[in-house]
């Protein structure tokens, strides 16, 4: 009677421990959402979009200039801030920002 081969296996993994903290951790709690829902209130449309002729709605208020935490003076300026769609936003942060958050080079 012929014999079923080995089937594979992978090795079971540890879980990668979580290395980076939570939103509220690093800043963006309740507070940040009520200034988050108001800002995109008056702000509705992504700005990268727009300037390619397109209309679509921003979900993201991303710091123009980098911070460094919430305790950084520009966390909270309205200036430094602008409404990007989510695509736009996870295209900046990762190549300008040094990438959700690592530290940039």
């Amino acid at each position: 009677m012929p014999h079923r081969p080995p089937i594979h296996q992978p090795r079971r993994c540890e879980p990668r421990p979580r290395e980076r903290r939570s939103a509220a951790q690093r800043g963006y709690g309740a507070a940040w959402q009520r200034y988050r829902l108001t800002f995109l209130a008056a702000h509705p449309w992504c700005v990268e979009c727009e300037r390619q002729g397109r209309m679509v709605p921003a979900t993201d208020v991303d710091h123009i200039v980098p911070i460094d935490g919430p305790n950084d003076p520009r966390f909270w300026d309205a200036t430094n801030h602008e409404g990007k769609c989510h695509s736009h936003h996870s295209q900046k942060t990762a190549t300008h920002d040094g990438g959700f958050g690592r530290p940039s080079s």
